[in-house]
């Protein structure tokens, strides 16, 4: 459990060390960029390696429908992290939201929470979930001003169609591969 805690605690410091010491960041330069690169990697590491070795300690148990629930929001946090990656022009819901990626990963957290109750789960997506909110606040507090984009066009509707569904595919491999299979049984 203390790797997990200690690569949440990387994470979220690498993350928010531009926002909450603006000065010691900038005084660290393009350096600094690679400091930061390096300890969100270390901090995501540890987390996995953490993770993976924790002791299962139930806190609660969840009830079985909601690996649908867990299932279709996964694919709803694929297709907003996909709806802000297109230069200029956006598929919904990044049109809609200054924060398209954030909202991902807190839909994701989200989706893991409800079908892991285990104490290890709860530190992971409960905390990156945490991350995710308190990251929104402080962008939106430094930087108040937000101007939505344009809307997409069909064409990346279709794209990002597909990617959603090939990434939503690999990651249902890889945790079968894992030995978690997202699908019940």
């Amino acid at each position: 459990m203390f790797l997990l805690i200690l690569g949440l605690i990387l994470w979220v410091g690498a993350h928010y060390f531009k926002r909450l010491a603006p000065d010691a960041r900038a005084r660290l330069g393009d350096p600094g960029k690679g400091l930061v690169a390096v300890l969100i990697v270390a901090g995501v590491v540890l987390m996995v390696i953490g993770y993976r070795g924790a002791d299962f300690i139930p806190v609660w148990n969840p009830p079985g429908f909601l690996v649908h629930v867990n299932n279709l929001l996964m694919v709803l946090a694929f297709w907003i992290f996909g709806s802000s990656a297109a230069k200029g022009a956006k598929a919904w819901p990044a049109y809609r939201t200054r924060h398209p990626q954030l909202l991902a990963v807190k839909t994701w957290a989200v989706a893991h929470l409800l079908v892991n109750g285990d104490l290890a789960s709860i530190i992971l997506f409960g905390g990156l979930l945490a991350w995710a909110v308190v990251s929104v606040i402080l962008i939106n507090r430094a930087e108040p001003g937000w101007t939505p984009p344009p809307h997409a066009g069909r064409a990346t509707y279709i794209r990002l169609v597909v990617i959603t569904a090939v990434i939503f595919a690999v990651v249902v491999g890889i945790h079968t591969w894992l030995g978690v299979s997202p699908f019940p049984a």
